[in-house]
């Protein structure tokens, strides 16, 4: 059966010149009616009709809106953690349009989901206007509110991760230079305005929570300096209620640990950490056979979990979210609802068979409200789109108050193809292809400790 959103299946593509279909409409105001009692049900439906018929589409209450995200979330077949849908903390950013109160109020979003003095990290969406067919709105590249650059040298060295190299070359082409000896140089908002100019936003220290991944008992941890973000704020994915699109809406939960210790940090072909670790704990690594990349995961990612818990930092460990999805699963089942799920993408990547998620198959279905990532939108956050003619050198686009602007960007070094998204909270998934080796300096210095 070919659903769209399963196993990277391709969906019909998102026409943003259509109306809006009344039939959509009607399917969401009736669910939204039987789960929510109370109100006219018929009477705002004829008013959604009419409105539809005058305008091509029609303007949701904030009732409306809040019920569709945390249902979208309810819907989203590749997530795990559904259990929570009920607490998504939904802000109504339905009027701000221009790039600098996208920009404020994305890193707004980022101090309200984190909160480091509290110790705190709630599930959010931030909507922000709805699409009007036919007519473009402000749109933002990242496909993560916060991710690392990945910066190639001369040589052809990878320092940061080698996942969002072209899209930091691209930056670069409007004038961005970064930290290029750091492997955890926080990418700017790429945000383009409707006329296609773009302006690049960088995140203020204090809206990105980090936590330095140390391990309780292999002390050396620390010295390999590795760390990461707390928020997962995926960006990239339009919201559709009702038929009405929010092509601009972040939302976060929380990490799972795999998504961390298992991916971005393990990967090949993201920062490939198991070689080191493994090196540090003297396993043998001539032969497969002596499981040695296991050995290396399964500690990778108690430091992850660790370090979590020491900077109070939510996240879960896949044993008890497996139960709790599971959990979910009979709590929908209850409310006569099924529970689609991608069994590739809701099984986590480490014990898998130890885990009851594993041992079962899932209903698939493609339903609404929902996230959906468009074409355009995967690409612009794996290459972003390089300006028609060079950028002005005498000003950088960077927002970086009241800092003296950077310095002429270096001559360009050669651009690589990109590699595969491969961490779960991308939400992507493509087959691997083959990439060479990708060492950087900082990586051989501590190798060879």
């Amino acid at each position: 059966m070919s659903v769209p959103g399963y196993r990277d299946t391709q969906g019909r593509p998102w026409d943003d010149h259509a109306p809006v279909d009344p039939a959509e409409a009607e399917d969401f105001l009736a669910l939204f009616h039987h789960e929510q009692p109370g109100g006219n049900g018929r009477e705002r439906l004829a008013r959604v009709r009419d409105e539809i018929a005058e305008t091509g589409t029609y303007v949701h209450t904030y009732a409306e809106l809040v019920f569709g995200a945390r249902v979208a979330w309810r819907n989203a077949s590749r997530c795990i953690g559904r259990l929570y849908w009920r607490s998504l903390v939904v802000r109504d950013l339905r009027k701000v349009t221009t790039p600098g109160e996208v920009a404020d109020e994305l890193v707004r979003h980022l101090r309200l989901a984190g909160q480091r003095e509290r110790h705190v990290i709630r599930p959010m969406i931030s909507v922000f206007a709805q699409h009007i067919p036919g007519r473009p709105a402000v749109r933002l590249w990242n496909d993560q509110l916060i991710r690392y650059a990945g910066h190639r040298h001369p040589d052809g060295t990878v320092v940061g991760d080698p996942q969002y190299t072209q899209f930091t070359e691209t930056l670069r082409q409007y004038g961005w230079h970064g930290k290029p000896d750091n492997p955890f140089d926080v990418l700017p908002l790429a945000i383009e305005a409707p006329d296609g100019s773009v302006t690049l936003r960088e995140l203020p220290e204090d809206a990105v929570w980090e936590v330095p991944i140390e391990h309780p008992e292999l002390r050396w941890f620390a010295e390999l300096g590795l760390r990461w973000h707390a928020i997962p704020a995926i960006a990239n994915m339009r919201l559709t209620i009702g038929g009405v699109d929010y092509p601009l809406a972040p939302f976060n939960g929380w990490y799972l640990g795999t998504e961390i210790g298992a991916r971005n940090l393990a990967d090949h072909d993201r920062y490939n950490l198991l070689p080191l670790v493994a090196a540090r704990m003297g396993l043998d690594t001539s032969t497969e056979r002596s499981l040695w990349k296991d050995r290396a995961l399964v500690e990778l990612n108690r430091a992850v979990l660790w370090s979590f818990d020491q900077a109070g930092a939510r996240i879960s460990d896949h044993h008890t979210e497996s139960e709790r999805f599971l959990a979910h699963i009979a709590s929908e089942e209850r409310g006569g609802r099924p529970t689609p799920a991608d069994w590739s993408w809701v099984v986590p990547p480490l014990s898998s068979s130890t885990l009851g998620v594993f041992h079962r198959y899932y209903p698939e279905a493609d339903q609404r409200p929902a996230f959906y990532l468009d074409a355009e939108a995967r690409e612009l956050g794996r290459r972003g789109r390089s300006p028609i003619t060079p950028p002005a050198a005498a000003r950088c686009p960077v927002v970086h108050g009241e800092r003296p602007p950077l310095p002429r960007p270096r001559p360009m070094p050669a651009v690589v193809p990109p590699v595969r998204p491969a961490s779960p909270d991308v939400l992507v998934m493509e087959a691997p292809p083959a990439v060479p080796e990708q060492r950087s300096g900082w990586f051989n210095r501590l190798l060879r400790r």
